[in-house]
């Protein structure tokens, strides 16, 4: 018995006929690489970041630099306010102790006049007595109304000394004020010329340090301000000049300047701490 042979079904596909396929070549599109948005938005935002720190530090350094330009004028006027300030609080006590002791003064003076009177009084009440015991005591009243005359002479003698030094001390102070007083007027005269010369750049200045202010997140804001305060110059943002940070003068490796010119994060001195910026950025914002 012959065995049957099945067909290939592409053999009977091609000998039908009535059957046919149209293939159709469909082309798929290459699947697109997924962007990172986030970290180009990172990098434009540190960037930013520190051309808004450079701009800030420039704005800075030359508020800096004008307040270099009035010296120790502003200092010299604040000492010599408080120098007028006191002298004038020196001489009100003053005036208030040489009232307190013409008060004193007087007070004794009315004591005197009493004692006066009870002395008079008693000496004639000594004619009338009736016995030794009457006659001594009111002697012994006479002598203690003296005493108390001679005590309240002592403290007038004492008063008025330091009335009369009062007094002096007073026309010294006074000498002292008028010579401050015009020294702070000379002083305040000077410092108002500096100061309506740069007042209008000053201005400005502080605006535009105020609105960069509000472009820099509060953390970096702060760290700033502290680097800032504790440089001796005043600059907490500065440029690699010559493979070293513009602060310092510290030597900075090629890496680490790699990564400052890729602005991916903010990096500081490892020697000054103070904020790093690369050449070409710190060039196109001069």
């Amino acid at each position: 018995m012959a065995k049957s042979v099945a067909k290939p079904a592409k053999k009977i596909i091609e000998d039908t006929p009535t059957a046919s396929i149209a293939v159709e070549t469909v082309e798929v599109a290459p699947i697109p690489t997924p962007v990172d948005h986030g970290k180009e938005e990172t990098e434009i935002s540190i960037e930013r970041k520190l051309v808004a720190l450079f701009t800030l530090q420039q704005n800075d350094s030359k508020i800096d630099r004008i307040k270099i330009v009035r010296g120790e004028l502003p200092l010299e006027v604040e000492d010599l306010e408080d120098d007028v300030a006191g002298l004038e609080t020196r001489i009100d006590n003053y005036i208030t102790e040489i009232n307190v002791l013409e008060k004193q003064v007087s007070d004794k003076h009315q004591s005197i006049k009493e004692s006066q009177v009870l002395i008079k009084r008693y000496e004639e009440q000594q004619n009338n007595v009736r016995n030794n015991r009457e006659y001594d005591a009111l002697t012994k009243e006479i002598e203690f109304q003296s005493l108390e005359i001679q005590l309240s002479e002592k403290r007038i003698r004492e008063f008025n000394a330091q009335l009369t030094m009062s007094k002096e001390e007073i026309e010294n102070a006074q000498h002292d004020l008028s010579d401050r007083r015009n020294d702070l007027e000379a002083k305040r005269n000077e410092l108002t010329d500096i100061v309506a010369e740069t007042e209008l750049e000053e201005r400005e200045l502080n605006h535009k340090s105020e609105q960069q202010q509000k472009m820099i997140e509060d953390r970096l804001l702060v760290a700033y301000k502290r680097i800032r305060k504790n440089a001796r110059n005043g600059l907490a943002v500065v440029s690699v000049e010559r493979d070293a940070c513009g602060g310092c003068f510290s030597y900075i490796p090629p890496q680490r300047q790699l990564d400052i010119k890729l602005h991916k994060k903010i990096i500081v001195c490892e020697f000054c701490g103070r904020i790093l910026v690369d050449k070409e950025l710190a060039d196109s914002l001069s």
